[in-house]
């Protein structure tokens, strides 16, 4: 396991490069190592100022456009129900005598007992991430053109809402119930911040605007996409083969969702492409923040760069990992090859295409830094019954 790269002074120094803590990347947290019971904002602080419905009105008629193909080429993706795995595939059946059950639960409970604080803290925070999916389809339901106008809507665009929703939501129940019977974790306080996050929303900076909204999918799918393969990698070598065998499921399927998302800015390039590749140089400017990014547990109103810490440190979601899911999508979207832009096109093509490369050199600084600082934090987390991790 490599050291853990700190990012705040890098990302401090070089903020309008590099993506914020609440992009998922670890900086360095600062402030008292522990954390009291003591009143917090019911919300961490909001990230952006928000427009709304900047996507010109003639565009909506793209979109209108698109229903058909996408009902050809999106809609595909989705799996039939009968065809999905679900939460009771992978967990112990209650419906055996009691004896079996229990036994069942008892394996559970054996092989869990081999991975360490540090991995629950981060598949807590998954599983939490997971569990605000309200959020997440009332952001999709935000955006012009595409969104579900009367909460059972044919088109296309809605249909494939609700159900990738529904896909969707089997994860967080399968690594709830999973966490609830290992005993490993407070669910009490795995809960409240469950609340907590729902209520606080989310704060992506799309704008109402599916341009912006399809191109932060994208990404965030193939983010929850890596996250989770890794998290199947240190299970299965710490030991427990079931929760590998689901974490690897459930990157499965974002790696399905991954694909849909990014088909849509494939067409989007090229049916309007200044439009879309200035969308995708808009939200890369304003750094991709992850859905969790207003995560609280009423107590530690950093919980979300504290969690994002451990996650860097173990390898699950770091800073080469943005970056890589960067320079992915530049090459899916083949993005260097554009041509015929405008002028405004032509600085997006060129500030998208480039930054990848500044954000590794820029993150090779801040190692180097971190290496000479060698400092750690000790941070109690509430989710795991107030231990102290390092980060």
């Amino acid at each position: 396991m490599l050291a853990h790269k700190s990012l705040l002074s890098f990302t401090t120094q070089w903020a309008t490069l590099m993506p914020s803590p609440s992009t998922f990347l670890a900086s360095r947290p600062r402030g008292p190592a522990k954390i009291s019971a003591v009143a917090a904002p019911v919300r961490p602080a909001l990230k952006h100022q928000n427009k709304i419905h900047t996507m010109p009105p003639e565009k909506m008629e793209i979109f209108k456009s698109l229903d058909g193909w996408a009902k050809d080429q999106i809609l595909p993706l989705l799996k039939p129900v009968d065809q999905c795995w679900q939460p009771a595939s992978f967990l112990p059946d209650p419906a055996l005598p009691f004896s079996e059950f229990t036994d069942q639960v008892r394996e559970l409970r054996e092989r869990t007992a081999s991975l360490p604080d540090e991995y629950f803290v981060v598949l807590v925070g998954d599983m939490i991430t997971e569990d605000a999916l309200p959020t997440y389809q009332t952001m999709i339901n935000t955006l012009d053109g595409v969104r579900d106008e009367t909460g059972a809507s044919e088109s296309a665009w809605a249909s494939w809402t609700r159900a990738w929703t529904a896909e969707e939501n089997r994860h967080g129940d399968l690594l709830r119930t999973y966490l609830y019977l290992s005993g490993r974790v407070d669910m009490l306080m795995v809960e409240r911040t469950v609340q907590h996050l729902i209520g606080s929303g989310m704060d992506p900076g799309t704008e109402n605007n599916p341009y912006l909204g399809f191109v932060y999918t994208s990404f965030q799918e193939r983010a929850t996409f890596v996250s989770h393969g890794n998290t199947a990698r240190l299970a299965k070598s710490a030991g427990d083969p079931v929760l590998a065998r689901i974490c690897g499921t459930i990157a499965a399927d974002e790696k399905r969702h991954e694909n849909a998302y990014v088909r849509i800015v494939e067409k989007l390039l090229e049916i309007d492409p200044n439009g879309a590749v200035s969308a995708v140089a808009d939200m890369m400017r304003k750094k991709i923040t992850m859905p969790a990014h207003l995560m609280t547990d009423g107590r530690d109103p950093m919980l979300f760069e504290h969690f994002s810490a451990v996650a860097q440190r173990l390898e699950v979601y770091t800073a080469d990992d943005y970056a890589d899911i960067l320079e992915f999508l530049v090459g899916r979207w083949r993005l260097e090859k554009l041509e015929g832009l405008t002028g405004e096109g032509q600085r997006a093509q060129e500030f998208v295409c480039g930054l990848a490369q500044r954000i590794r050199r820029l993150q090779e600084r801040a190692d180097e830094r971190a290496k000479k600082l060698k400092k750690t934090h000790e941070v109690c987390f509430s989710w795991i019954f107030d231990k102290q991790i390092s980060v």
